[in-house]
């Protein structure tokens, strides 16, 4: 089946918007030592997409991952999931908020061992309900409205405004004088929609660069023992709280609860049944 005019000229947004952040995340990575994976060939992993699996066996399909120790040969910790969104019409913006949901927060649970910043990069037309939904579910949000994609397009005399029923052949016209512009012409676009938005910008980059300055505080660690008492009602378990003997309790080793605070009120919490497991997860933090 052809693609139609209006979802090509969408494909080409989305492009600018990806290539506005990407040569922002790139300067991140190096300025803080990162590694940035991004589409593309990597030998660390199959194929050119992005793909996290997250502790059900379940692969998700991702834009950018910034990693502390990962090289092209090895996977590091995930330290954040960027994920990047154009959508051109209301219609479509809260399903595509629940498609980023459901890519990114079972591998935030899956890592939830390195609290992961979590941000979403969307430009066009978003409902505050969508955005609000992200929100609520700890995403940062860099939007860059519908008016602001079309101002950027103008630098290289391009009108990017279109709607449902906007002649296929003036869309078509759109798509042709773009595919003529050489790579430094369309980056004028890319670098305009990004000044457009500067202190949206700058405000999305400062939330992901506390996550990555952050430092550990403190770490707690309580080696917990007992044996455990089921009740069948909480004025059983009342009565036996009142005469438990708190000094007389039993030496069983139960499991050991390790709980990692840093500098900007993160607090990561971990239960492990042995030395080795709860070793390996405090190894995690060795690098902060």
């Amino acid at each position: 089946m052809a693609e139609s005019p209006a979802h090509k000229f969408g494909q080409i947004i989305g492009n600018i918007l990806e290539e506005a952040i990407e040569a922002r995340l790139k300067k991140f990575a190096e300025r803080h030592k990162l590694f940035l994976d991004q589409k593309g060939d990597r030998p660390a992993r199959k194929g050119k997409k992005v793909s996290w699996k997250d502790r059900y066996g379940n692969y998700h399909d991702l834009d950018y991952v910034l990693e502390q120790a990962g090289t092209p040969q090895k996977i590091g910790i995930p330290l954040a999931f960027i994920e990047v969104a154009w959508r051109r019409y209301t219609k479509h913006s809260r399903n595509k908020a629940q498609e980023i949901q459901g890519a990114i927060l079972p591998l935030v649970d899956t890592y939830r061992g390195a609290a992961p910043f979590i941000g979403v990069v969307l430009a066009g037309v978003f409902t505050k309900g969508s955005l609000k939904q992200l929100q609520s579910r700890g995403f940062s949000i860099l939007y860059f409205p519908y008016e602001t994609v079309i101002e950027a397009f103008k630098v290289v005399g391009i009108d990017a405004h279109f709607e449902e029923e906007t002649p296929e052949g003036e869309l078509k016209e759109k798509a042709r004088i773009w595919a003529e512009l050489d790579d430094k012409e369309r980056s004028r676009v890319a670098c305009r929609l990004v000044k457009l938005n500067s202190k949206e910008m700058r405000v999305f980059m400062e939330s992901l660069e506390i996550i990555v300055k952050r430092k550990i505080e403190l770490v707690r660690v309580l080696p917990l023992h007992g044996v455990a008492t089921s009740l069948d009602s909480v004025q059983k378990a009342i009565d036996y709280i009142e005469k438990y003997d708190e000094d007389n309790c039993s030496n069983i080793f139960v499991r050991y609860e390790v709980e990692v605070r840093y500098s900007n009120g993160d607090c990561i919490q971990g239960q492990f049944t042995g030395k080795a497991s709860t070793i390996d997860f405090l190894r995690l933090y060795l690098s902060y």
